[in-house]
Formats: C-alpha cells, structure tokens, sequence
C-alpha cells in the first residue's frame, strides 16, 4: 500500500511539472532561466530533506557517484530538448516523444531483471503507445495556433527573412550563399532527428534510474544521491546561462527564480516518491515506469482541460480512455 501511495505522489507531481510549464509559457518566463533554478531548488529541498550537506571526502568514491552525475547531465539536457522540439516542431511531438519512451525501461526490466510478463502487459504497452499518441494528437485549430505561435517566437532577422521570401522568394534564394542553401536543406533532417533522441534518452535515463536505484541505493543514501546528480545538472546549467549572460544573448529575469522553486520542490520529491516506489515494487518492476508515465498523460491532459480550458477532441479523449485502460492491463496483467 505504501509504494503505490509513493507511485501516486510521483504521478500527480510530475504532472504538475508538465503544467507548470504551460504557467511558464504564459507569463512569457524564460524556459532555461526557469529549468536551471528548478535544478538550484532541487538541490536545497534534498539538502534540506537530508538534514544537512551529504557530501564528504569519500563522496567521490561512492560507486553510485559518477551515475549521479551522469544522470544530472542527462536531466538538464532532456529538459532543454523537450523545450527546444516543443517551440520549434510542436509541443504534441515533444510529449509524445518522451512519454512513447516507457518501452525501454519496460524492455530493460524484462531482460535484465527478468521481470514476469504475460499477454496482457505486453497488450497494455501496446495500448499505453497508441494512447500517448492520441491524447495529444492536436485539433485543426491547435494545429493552426502552433503555426501562429511558432511564427511569432521567430527572432527579427529570421521574421524579415521569412516576409523576403514571402514578397520576393526567387530573388531571396538567388541572394543567400551557397553554404547558407546546403545549411537549409539539412535542418529539417536534423529538427526531426531531434524527437528520436528524446526518445532514446528520455528512455534510457528511466532505465537508468531503476538500475541505481536497484544497484546502489537504500534509505541511507538515496537523498545523498538525488541531491548530487541534481548538482550535477544545476552546475552545468549555471555555467551554461553564464555564458549565455555574458555574450548578452538573454537578461536576468528574476520571476525565473520563483519559477524554478515552483517546479523545482515537487521536481525533487518526484523523483524520490519514484524511486521508493520502484524499491517497493522490486520484482515486478517493469509495471512502475509505464503506469507512472501514463498516469502522468492522464493527469495531465484531464487537468490542462480543466485548468487551462483546453479543448479535447474526440481523438484525445479516446486516448484518455486508452490510457486507463493500458494502466489497468498493466499494472493487473
């Protein structure tokens, strides 16, 4: 009973981390700003959680170490992905992309945990795919506000451009260089690349998550781990954003602050509900990452619709009602 409340915990945080980023959105705060600080929020909540600093001399020596830091480095930078295929191909691809993931995590547990598995959970994931897919296929008129929307985030330059090519596009092409021509035609490969290294990932760091967790951790040094691999991710993004500061490409903005502790506290504790669940659910593993993932698409949508107004198409709501279907083949399959 105690592991899926801790199942539950990490379902409906996650899920606000997903809204909370619509909030983000909105009141137009910058996503890196906003990321880096959650990751800054998470270290305090761990350091607070644990009582103190976890760190010592033989910190470095711990064999979970350099998994933490691995998995910081693949937190900011799956972050920042989602960010990047959401503004520039749409935020359905994004979510789709991330959450289809929770079949490699899923296959991993079978082959390395030899986890069970019968007929009716593999249908479940089959059904858990096909219902990611539908609850955020996007409405015609999502669709055409993606368009609007993406063409308004377009910086000055790349808008006088797109209005050149509009008025004038044969004398526009004739004008730009030759390496500019050959850099055009390769974007659109590399945009949709983008989707399958989320993907692969996302995935993976799920995997990865469940293998420290099931090598490496106990109650003893399960904060100590969280609060070093969200170090981890913190360090590279603040040297990140000091660059980005210093070249003056972007300014400070300080609501980015009370963003990343809106996100960053139950980002935290997300994180630690799963992994006590994953601890309670040793031996039949395989079921922890996919319900969890659905339940977020679940949540999610239905609260998007309620919160933010969101409309859902007859094609979303049947993925609604695929994903409790798949989490029920999964979890009692």
């Amino acid at each position: 009973m105690t592991s899926l409340l801790f199942l539950l915990s990490s379902i409906v945080l996650t899920s606000w981390l997903t809204l909370s980023f619509k909030l983000v959105e909105r009141f137009r705060i910058n996503n890196l700003q906003a990321i880096v600080f959650n990751y800054i929020s998470c270290v305090v909540t761990g350091t607070v959680v644990q009582g103190g600093s976890p760190w010592d001399e033989t910190t470095i020596t711990e064999t979970w170490f350099p998994w933490a830091l691995v998995m910081g480095a693949g937190f900011i930078a799956m972050f920042n992905l989602v960010a990047f295929i959401a503004q520039r191909i749409g935020v359905a691809v994004a979510v789709v992309a991330y959450k289809l993931s929770l079949v490699i995590p899923f296959v991993f547990s079978l082959y390395y945990y030899g986890d069970p598995y019968t007929i009716w959970k593999i249908a479940g994931i089959a059904l858990a795919l096909a219902a990611v897919v539908f609850t955020f296929w996007p409405s015609a008129e999502q669709k055409q506000a993606g368009s609007y929307e993406k063409d308004s985030k377009h910086p000055e330059g790349i808008m006088e451009q797109k209005e050149a090519r509009n008025n004038k596009k044969d004398k526009a092409i004739e004008m730009l260089p030759e390496g500019v021509m050959a850099q055009n035609k390769k974007v659109p490969l590399l945009l949709w690349l983008a989707p399958l290294v989320l993907f692969i990932g996302s995935g993976l760091l799920d995997a990865m998550i469940k293998f420290v967790e099931q090598s490496f951790l106990g109650p003893a040094n399960q904060d100590a781990y969280l609060i070093t691999a969200f170090s981890s991710a913190s360090s590279i993004g603040i040297c990140l954003l000091g660059w980005i500061f210093a070249t003056g490409r972007q300014r400070f903005d300080a609501r980015a602050i009370v963003a990343g502790m809106a996100i960053g506290i139950p980002n935290y504790f997300s994180i630690w509900c799963l992994m006590y669940a994953l601890k309670g659910y040793t031996g039949n593993s395989s079921v922890v990452i996919p319900v969890n993932n659905m339940g977020i698409v679940l949540i999610s949508a239905l609260a998007a619709g309620w919160l933010f107004k969101e409309k859902l198409s007859s094609i979303n709501r049947l993925g609604i009602a695929l994903s409790l279907a798949a989490i029920a083949l999964i979890a009692f399959g």
